[in-house]
């Protein structure tokens, strides 16, 4: 970078009160120069005064405002009252968009496994419980699988941090890309926003590094816009994104019937939701307030009004959120472009920041020091036209590694999974000793590539001229 233009940032931070990154200037070398510089031209100026202003010197998130809030709609599934033949209607419309190539999977991947215990990008855990396979590769398969049955071509678009990227990459390049096309496979980065001080002061980490951290899942619309994954996307047809999280190996990567149902509403934004296992359950609730359709996250409701019940006697605020949506990539594209009247909000969090102070010691605070800004997915909702929420299966679609141990970890989803592939041979009569649970007595494994569903299950059994016997080790694969 020349020496004009690196005066020209350092002009603009000065302007904007946030001089003092630049304090150790004069004693770094050239590398590290480069490297702030480049770290500073990530930071939009203006957007952080305003956050600074509003939520940190003397500002704060208050939460959202719950007075109106109702429990949001949702369409049932068959199990639980929901209208087969609308599911089937749903499943022929989703079916016919794949096929013609108008849908693309989309991974907010940016995690590191550090909190359980692994070291490298959380997608590259392994989860399966005979061959081990990694997140990545499980959803490779999935994806793979619905490319062959419906004959479809299908993107899938990767968001990596700057932490992970490189690891990434090179994960998916040592494995052939399990078994996809890697034209098919685009990898970005998210965006970072700086931490700031309560004073609104952007904190340094090091001399020569800005306190960075992820904008939140909610940044992944905007860098689909910045990166030019919706240019991509448009100009391969795809008009239909598939999101979902890398910790989830029991995710439809690309499912039919909420792709159905989302395009049959003329959806902008359509959610998955799983009902609440008991009042306390920690996830997000589906409400509806002022006529649109948000999520409230059970940090910010209050326990009784997440307990109350109905006149049957069910929950109240019973529709739970699972970070599964699917969106129309117009709508990426005026939300994640900031289209004005549809910018999505940032949030407060108050984090313990290691710093370094004006004599260039780092210092590491005993509490809340820093206020980190980001953003999330689901504030999308209020923004959307005819949002649709479709209730799913939580044995079929939702069993998240969070946790190194307990519940949410690497065990409970190899059991879930176990689980999983046990009621599938089951229902084809395979003798099987499970217990009250569901959970087999020994491991086996069901490649997505044999078959993803308990109907794909039930026609490759049935397709098998010699059934195997399922064991202790055995893996049915292509």
């Amino acid at each position: 970078m020349s020496s004009q233009n690196a005066e020209s940032i350092r002009a603009r931070f000065e302007a904007a009160g946030q001089g003092h990154v630049f304090r150790f200037w004069d004693e770094l070398p050239e590398a590290s120069r480069s490297s702030l510089l480049a770290q500073a031209e990530e930071i939009d100026l203006n957007e952080l005064g305003n956050l600074a202003a509003k939520l940190a010197a003397g500002g704060s998130d208050d939460g959202p405002a719950l007075e109106g809030l109702e429990p949001a709609p949702y369409i049932p599934h068959p199990r639980h009252g929901g209208d087969a033949e609308e599911w089937a209607e749903a499943r022929r419309l989703g079916e016919e968009a794949i096929r013609a190539g108008r849908v693309a999977a989309f991974t907010v991947a940016g995690g590191q496994g550090t909190r359980l215990g692994y070291d490298g990008p959380k997608g590259t855990l392994p989860v399966t419980p005979v061959k081990k396979k990694t997140l990545f590769h499980v959803f490779a398969e999935k994806i793979q699988a619905a490319e062959r049955r419906y004959a479809a071509r299908i993107p899938w678009f990767i968001m990596t941090s700057h932490a992970n990227h490189a690891a990434t990459v090179a994960a998916f390049e040592d494995a052939g890309f399990y078994g996809l096309s890697a034209d098919r496979v685009s990898f970005f980065t998210q965006g970072r926003m700086p931490a700031v001080g309560r004073d609104g002061k952007i904190l340094l980490e090091a001399k020569d590094t800005i306190a960075m951290s992820p904008d939140g899942h909610g940044g992944s619309l905007r860098a689909l816009v910045r990166s030019g994954a919706v240019d991509k996307m448009r100009e391969a047809g795809v008009d239909t994104l598939s999101y979902f999280q890398v910790d989830n190996p029991l995710v439809r990567c690309v499912d039919p019937v909420f792709i159905g149902f989302h395009l049959r509403a003329g959806s902008e934004m359509s959610s998955k939701m799983i009902p609440k296992a008991y009042p306390d359950e920690k996830v997000g609730h589906f409400c509806r307030k002022d006529g649109k359709t948000v999520v409230i996250e059970y940090s910010d409701m209050p326990a009784d009004m997440q307990r109350e019940r109905d006149a049957d006697g069910q929950l109240r605020f019973v529709a739970g959120s699972i970070a599964i949506h699917v969106l129309d990539v117009g709508f990426v594209a005026r939300v994640g472009g900031g289209e004005a009247g549809s910018e999505l909000p940032f949030h407060r969090a108050e984090k313990k920041i290691p710093f370094v102070g004006t004599d260039g010691e780092v210092i590491k605070p005993e509490a809340p020091n820093g206020i980190k800004f980001e953003m999330f997915v689901f504030d999308a909702l209020p923004f959307a036209k005819n949002a649709v929420i479709i209730e799913t299966l939580r044995e079929d679609d939702f069993s998240p590694v969070k946790n190194a141990e307990g519940k949410d970890s690497p065990q409970t989803a190899v059991e879930d999974q176990l689980r999983q592939f046990s009621r599938w041979a089951l229902a084809v009569g395979v003798e099987l000793p499970v217990d009250d649970t569901g959970l087999p007595s020994f491991a086996f494994e069901v490649s997505p590539l044999f078959a993803d569903s308990g109907e794909a299950f039930a026609e490759r059994w049935a397709a098998l001229a010699e059934k195997p016997v399922v064991k202790e080790g055995t893996v049915l694969e292509v």
